[in-house]
């Protein structure tokens, strides 16, 4: 936002001696306009522009004073104040600090900043002598107002102006380019109108003329023509102004070129006629670089930033094509400039946008297919880089969120959906001129790995140099090559074969993926003797240091190199390193990253941080658990009641599916008879009618099984088997005929292979076609796999059916916890909020939290979510629960705009005049006010998360390396590390810490509450739930000491349950851990299933330690499978020592802890076998 003044004013709400530490802090914002003042208007008059940034912005805070400018006004002439407002909200101070006689409006995108504009002009709106807004928000377009010229009725209206406007649609392809035609034309079609509306509805459309042509003198005569046409004190002094300069509205700019260019081979002419070019740039074989720029830095003379890169890339011997486009539809002059019209081969290697804007749409209505389409016909990696527009380049820097919010919203997350990579802050803003500057090493970043992914396409297989890394964490020899659901050494494997035989040069490939273990680790499958990995060659620490010139500031966390993981004491093991700073350690290496597709949170951040190509790759189909042992045989039992219930043998039938189920542990979750107890035949169906559903829940359970290798798509029954899932979720008998055509195109889909295919496009320095992240049964778009992986538009969350589906697990949680706990509603819930999840459920959990407080989202013309409203009481139909909200790292990283909308709206509920009992957000942050001597406000924070740049509470990590003393350990860390709070009062502070608040918030919890929305990733599955679990810490912190009742929300099948946490870990158990059909399908991968069992019982240990749901007969029937039988047991430590050491590890440590009683002859077989495998792999024979 900027203001344009010409008469002095102060702030209301700062002093001046405010403003002087203020602008000691550099907490400055930019603005658009040029950074010269302007003067325009005959000898009767002045006029004098300067922009000035005011008030409190949206994450930033600035001071108006920083660009205003009030003209030495000798002469007493008559003055124009002029306030004009774009994309940030710093404009209330400005307008009515001093009378303003006309307000401009630009790109006012963000429905938070269009809502103020709207109330502020409003009300002044009648008084000002002219109101101009420019492409917005139509809230905000609808201000206009020049003369008898209004646009109060927009998109009402039947006049034939407005009709011109409504030819085609905004979303329409053409709707940019028909709209610059129409400002062109119709200014001389209405002039020879007579009547005063037309003359001033051709005054609006010269303004947005001279708007859209933006230059110094541009902007003058519109200032000129405005003021002489509608402003009083100026009636009657005759004001001259000159016609528009009007400039192409696409086509091709070079700093050094005579003119813009509407022709690509004119340019190109023009560009081997350069005698400035160096002897790299005038080679045929030099890599051409597309540029997309926005016209408006180019009119308006802040060009500076794209100059400099244009600079730079041909320094380094790239030549430059760079276009631009009037409007917001980039995708034409891409298909224009970029493609031979002839040949249709593109003229460019590669492409960088500079805009920052999604291809097509900008800021405004994106169309993603439009450029999906535009840009696979290109077929060149595509670049997104981005300058601040919302942060001086001070701000930026020293801001803990890093980039703005808003910007990560509209110009990281939108261009990833037309498969942009590589979001590089490559220009800054300068707090007084608001003008764009180059970040010159950023600039070089940026120039030389677009080079590198340029010369992709121009180099031979053969000279290309391909490193295929893996991970490996914890460090240890039993953890390499670690990834979600993925067999990665036959993957590795497959896709070497693969591009050996497309021509790639790939020496010494073993004959089997096994040969390739061995290869890898030293020997086959990490067998004894051999405790080292493979170590292809050990730096030296003073090398190390050479190549690493960021080495020192790694110390402070990391300690002095070598180190203790991946070293021998003296050297660097390379092979692997667990790395900070991933920008320096890429380097200008393109980065080609396969991603499990059920990720899309954890593959987003590895897409920023890494700049990573990230191609999506398929986990296992899921199947039904099935059933084994004890439950199998009950099922047996009850289809023998079935058929025999109404026989004498009824009643021992019974009595043997009541002893059968109690063996098999189901007396925990199904309240079962006395064993020898007389039931009435009546009572018999009921009781055998739990235990069948128990056990039908039980076979249903989906689960995935075994790993997936790249490039290998389902069988038929696999395949099958997803088809059928994704049927179930919506059971509707009627869409038949519907469904299954439905399901016919899913087929295709399923067994549609592009994983190893998508790698060779990367690798030739092609487009990869860019996809949704998600579970593939609830979003078949997720599927073929082998596409570059996206989130979501932050802001498009939550959607309407996410609401609904919300509404119903919220109901029925509520229900539950009264049902267990005397009718007694819960005052507060304590929950989680996923990246991942709320990516696959377009923001259920997010909707969960809206709905407990009794709040509704309200999206805006665009269908974005930015804004709440309270749900009355009597529609709720019951009291407001109050939240503890728990955002994991990457939530906060991916939807802080949505942070923000939640602690706007719990505020919001804690201030409505409402009973204390039927508003406990309230009940509970008046008493914390008082408690704490802080305002209401403060005292109802409730959305916390990490600092900022940190993940997770680090229980996860203490309980996978066993590095914890005591429950109360883990409990201190979480508080440390999750007491982190956003405020939407002072967003642009980060986050920060507010540890009272969140313990005196969390003792008031009466339930915990997590999510399971995938059958991919359950509660064992991973670490991330029980390290975001507070169950006992809330019993800790309660006055009380009551144990809060935790609770999972079940939303993998079309009808959402909500179980007990301990239900849950039971469930997970018998369906996975204790499953044959599991652990059997993992087994069968060798190497990696040992270690996803061991994985399962560590994480299994982790819920026993943060919420002791955990009953003793998991870890019972665990050692049975896993140690008591001797072939398993022998088959674990064969096929991977060193994560079945970890497994015998982890049953003494549940053991020793208290979390698992079991015989002594148990904990002393564990003991000797510990002893075994680790003289085994330390190569000790006894």
């Amino acid at each position: 936002m900027a203001s344009l003044v010409s008469s002095p004013s102060t702030l209301p709400n700062s002093k001046p001696d405010q403003l002087h530490s203020l602008a000691q802090k550099h907490l400055f914002l930019h603005s658009f306009l040029p950074k010269k003042a302007s003067y325009c208007g005959s000898s009767k008059s002045s006029l004098r522009v300067k922009c000035a940034a005011i008030g409190n912005g949206l994450f930033t805070q600035t001071t108006q004073e920083v660009r205003r400018i009030v003209p030495e006004n000798e002469q007493n002439l008559p003055t124009v104040k002029i306030v004009y407002v774009v994309l940030e909200a710093q404009y209330q101070s400005s307008l009515t600090a001093a009378d303003a006689n006309i307000f401009i409006g630009s790109l006012i995108f963000v429905e938070e900043l269009a809502l103020k504009i709207k109330a502020a002009v409003e009300k002044e709106r009648d008084r000002l002598d002219a109101v101009l807004v420019f492409p917005s928000m139509p809230e905000v377009m609808r201000l206009n107002k020049l003369g008898s010229f209004s646009m109060s009725q927009l998109g009402q209206s039947k006049s034939p102006f407005f009709q011109l406007f409504k030819r085609k649609k905004p979303q329409s392809a053409g709707f940019a380019d028909s709209m610059l035609k129409l400002v062109r034309t119709l200014p001389k079609v209405l002039k020879y109108l007579p009547s005063d509306k037309a003359q001033d509805a051709r005054l609006y459309i010269l303004s947005l003329q001279f708007w859209l042509g933006g230059s110094p003198d541009n902007l003058q005569n519109f200032l000129k023509m405005i003021s002489g046409s509608y402003v009083p004190a100026l009636k009657g002094t005759k004001i001259e102004y000159s016609e528009p300069v009007l400039y192409l509205d696409n086509g091709i700019w070079h700093p050094l070129a005579p003119c813009m260019y509407d022709d690509v081979k004119e340019y190109l002419n023009w560009y081997g006629t350069r005698r400035d070019a160096n002897e790299k740039l005038k080679s045929p074989n030099a890599p051409i670089i597309g540029l997309v720029l926005q016209r408006s830095h180019i009119v308006t003379g802040d060009e500076g930033h794209y100059v400099a890169v244009i600079m730079e890339l041909e320094a380094r011997g790239a030549k430059v094509i760079p276009i631009f486009a009037g409007g917001l539809d980039f995708s034409g002059p891409v298909e224009k400039f970029f493609i031979d019209p002839i040949t249709k081969k593109p003229f460019v290697n590669s492409v960088v946008s500079l805009t920052g804007f999604a291809l097509v749409g900008g800021p405004a209505r994106q169309d993603h297919p439009r450029a999906v389409e535009a840009l696979r016909r290109l077929d060149v990696p595509y670049i997104v880089a981005l300058p601040l527009v919302f942060q001086t380049t001070e701000e930026w820097l020293n801001s803990t969120l890093g980039l703005h919010p808003i910007q990560v919203a509209l110009q990281v997350a939108l261009p990833e959906l037309d498969g942009g990579m590589e979001p590089i802050v490559f220009a800054g803003r300068d707090p007084k001129t608001g003008k764009s500057h180059a970040l010159h090493k950023r600039v070089e970043q940026l120039c030389i790995r677009a080079i590198r992914w340029a010369e992709l396409k121009r180099k031979s297989k053969t000279d290309k140099k391909l490193a295929i890394t893996v991970f490996s964490f914890p460090p240890d020899k039993g953890n390499v090559g670690t990834a979600a659901y993925l067999n990665v050494f036959s993957s590795i494997y497959s896709v070497m074969k693969e591009l050996k035989r497309d021509g790639y040069n790939v020496e010494g490939l073993p004959e089997t993926p096994e040969a390739l273990i061995e290869d890898v680790i030293h020997d086959k499958e990490a067998q004894f003797s051999s405790p080292n990995l493979n170590i292809a060659y050990k730096m030296s620490v003073r090398e190390y240091q050479n190549l690493t010139p960021y080495a020192s500031a790694l110390e402070e966390n990391w300690g002095k190199p070598p180190g203790n993981l991946n070293a021998d004491g003296e050297n660097l093991l390379v092979g692997m390193s667990d790395v900070c700073y991933p920008d320096s350690l890429i380097g200008n290496i393109p980065n080609v990253y396969y991603y499990a597709a059920n990720n899309p949170s954890e593959a987003t951040v590895a897409k920023r941080r890494s700049y990573a190509n990230t191609i999506s790759y398929l986990t296992p189909p899921a199947e039904n658990a099935g059933l084994y042992k004890g439950l199998k045989q009950l099922s047996e039992l009850i289809s023998s009641y079935q058929s025999l219930k109404d026989s004498g043998r009824a009643a021992q039938i019974v009595s043997s599916i009541i002893s059968t189920a109690k063996q098999c542990n189901l007396d925990k979750d199904v309240t079962l008879p006395d064993e020898g107890e007389e039931i009435p035949p009546k009572e018999r169906d009921l009781v055998v009618g739990k235990v069948y559903s128990k056990i039908m829940e039980i076979e249903s359970r989906l689960l995935p099984c075994g790993l997936h290798v790249i490039g290998e798509p389902p069988s038929a029954m696999e395949a099958v088997a997803t088809l059928v899932n994704i049927a179930a979720l919506d059971p509707d008998r009627e869409k038949l005929r519907t469904l299954f055509m439905f399901l016919g195109e899913c087929l295709k889909l399923i067994v549609a292979d592009n994983e190893l295919g998508s790698l060779k496009q990367a690798l030739e320095g092609k487009y990869v076609e860019p996809g949704p992240g998600g579970d593939p049964i609830r979003n078949p778009k997720v599927l073929p796999t082998g596409k570059n992986i996206h989130a979501l538009d932050p802001q498009s969350i939550p959607t309407t059916a996410a609401m609904q589906s919300a509404k119903i697990v919220v109901e029925r949680l509520i229900e539950r916890q009264k049902a267990e706990n005397g009718g007694k509603y819960p005052e507060t819930i304590a929950l989680v909020l996923w990246g991942t999840d709320n990516i696959k459920t377009y923001g259920e959990s997010l909707a969960q939290v809206l709905w407990m407080i009794g709040v509704t989202p309200v999206a805006d013309t665009f269908g974005r979510v930015n804004r709440v409203e309270p749900v009355s009481l009597e529609e709720l139909g019951r009291p407001r629960i109050d939240v503890v909200v728990n955002c994991s790292g990457v939530f906060r990283d991916l939807f802080i705009n949505q942070m923000n909308l939640l602690d706007r709206a719990v505020k919001m509920v804690a201030e409505l005049d409402e009973p204390a009992e039927q508003n406990y957000v309230r009940k509970h942050a008046l008493e914390q006010a008082q408690a704490l001597g802080i305002e209401v406000r403060e005292a109802a924070t409730r959305v916390f998360s990490n600092a900022s740049g940190s993940y997770s509470s680090n229980i996860n990590l203490a309980v996978e390396n066993s590095t914890w003393n005591d429950e109360k350990q883990l409990q201190d860390m979480y508080l440390s590390r999750k007491s982190f709070a956003f405020d939407c009062d002072t967003p642009g502070a980060g986050m920060t810490e507010k540890r009272k608040v969140f313990e005196m918030a969390l003792s008031t919890a009466d339930a915990t509450f997590q999510n399971l929305d995938s059958s991919e990733i359950s509660l064992t599955d991973v670490s991330h739930y029980f390290d975001s679990d507070p169950t006992n810490l809330v019993q800790n912190l309660r006055k009380d000491g009551k144990k809060p009742s935790a609770y999972i929300a079940d939303t993998t099948t079309a009808n959402a349950q909500v179980r007990t946490l301990s239900e849950t870990v039971r469930l997970d158990a018998r369906t996975k851990l204790l499953n044959p059909k599991w652990y059997e399908g993992m087994l069968s991968t060798g190497y990696e299933g040992v270690r996803e069992i061991e994985k399962r019982l560590t994480n299994t240990v982790g819920w026993s330690a943060t919420s002791g749901q955990v009953d003793n007969w998991v870890y019972e029937e665990a050692n049975t499978t896993f140690i008591q039988d001797e072939q398993m047991l022998n088959k674990l430590m064969n096929t991977n020592p060193n994560s079945f050491r970890k497994l015998v590890q982890t049953f003494l440590e549940a053991n020793g802890r208290g979390y698992w009683e079991t015989s002594e002859d148990n904990i002393e077989r564990l003991r000797q076998l510990y002893s075994e495998v680790e003289d085994k792999i330390e190569g000790i024979d006894r």
